[in-house]
């Protein structure tokens, strides 16, 4: 009765982190200490994990929309 939400929900949470985690790592290679002033390490680990979570998020609800809108291409027959 309850399995498929419980599926959806955990495949969203799964694909969410996932896809922070690939944006975190993308983002390491960008030198973004630079265009802060200095002793401000913390601004800059703050804004590497706000942008994490917001590319994440994002690349994650269009792979997850595109499987959703892929699923329902079988009701166009």
């Amino acid at each position: 009765m309850f399995v498929q939400p419980t599926v959806d929900a955990l495949t969203g949470m799964i694909s969410h982190i996932i896809f922070i985690i690939l944006a975190w790592k993308a983002l390491e290679s960008v030198n973004i200490q630079s265009i802060f002033k200095k002793n401000r390490e913390v601004e800059s680990k703050l804004l590497f994990i706000l942008l994490s979570i917001v590319i994440g998020t994002t690349v994650s609800n269009f792979f997850l929309d595109f499987i959703r809108w892929s699923g329902q291409l079988s009701y166009l027959i």
